[in-house]
């Protein structure tokens, strides 16, 4: 039988009256794309906290590749092949598309450098490589502060792959993206999680980016998982219209 990836157990953690795990269970496999939905306050983003060292829960663990993860620091966590990128993308906004990927290719080659030594770093070609890899190529000496949310939220991407994971945890990478954009970039972003070989975890409020770009589903609801499985079987449970879609705007 294949291992999972990544095995949460028992996870439980509570922010004063607020259950945001409570006795979660759930096993994640290499290759999938797991989409996480439910209602705001859910939990769903205290998961991927959990899952990438920010929070730590009150009970249970979490392993990677069978390896407790639970109480390494984020850092320890990416070196071994977790990534993640944010709701708001996390970036050197006064510095270059591609200075913020050469950024990310010295942390994860331990090889700590001042801005002004960018341009020396060797893998300057295959952080160039990769911004072309998620269409940002003619954004690379451009500042980030000068650009749009969408070329913004997909620079992030790049920055995560840069790192060479073997998991990403996307917390909803397609807000505050203009409904007219979201299908090209998610097109952009599924195509580049495909050719690097990285299997994802996204939280996600439209059900439609839902419905087409995972293959497995999971219902949070008031910290606990409330059904999981393919967009068809899950999207069209009465429960989950009646308690996730239903809310959705």
């Amino acid at each position: 039988m294949t291992e999972p990836l990544l095995k949460a157990e028992e996870l439980e953690i509570r922010f004063g009256g607020v259950i945001a795990a409570d006795d979660v269970n759930i096993e994640i496999f290499e290759g999938g794309k797991l989409a996480i939905i439910g209602p705001n306050g859910a939990g769903k983003t205290t998961f991927l906290n959990i899952c990438t060292g920010y929070v730590k829960p009150s009970r249970g663990h979490v392993s990677f590749r069978g390896r407790d993860i639970t109480h390494l620091s984020p850092r320890q966590i990416t070196r071994l092949g977790v990534a993640r990128a944010f709701q708001i993308p996390q970036l050197f906004a006064e510095h270059t598309a591609l200075e913020n990927l050469l950024i990310a290719a010295a942390a994860r080659e331990r090889r700590w450098t001042s801005f002004t030594g960018l341009s020396r770093i060797p893998e300057r070609d295959e952080m160039e490589d990769l911004l072309q890899q998620v269409g940002c190529g003619d954004l690379a000496h451009r500042r980030v502060n000068e650009l749009p949310e969408g070329s913004r939220k997909l620079i992030d991407i790049a920055v995560a792959l840069a790192l060479k994971p073997t998991l990403l945890l996307l917390d909803e990478p397609t807000s505050g993206v203009a409904s007219s954009e979201k299908f090209q970039i998610m097109d952009i972003i599924a195509k580049a999680l495909d050719q690097a070989h990285v299997t994802t975890v996204f939280v996600e409020h439209d059900m439609m980016i839902v419905k087409r770009y995972a293959d497995q589903v999971a219902v949070w609801n008031a910290g606990q998982i409330q059904l999981s499985g393919t967009p068809a079987e899950v999207l069209e449970h009465p429960d989950v219209i009646r308690d996730v879609i239903g809310e959705e705007t």
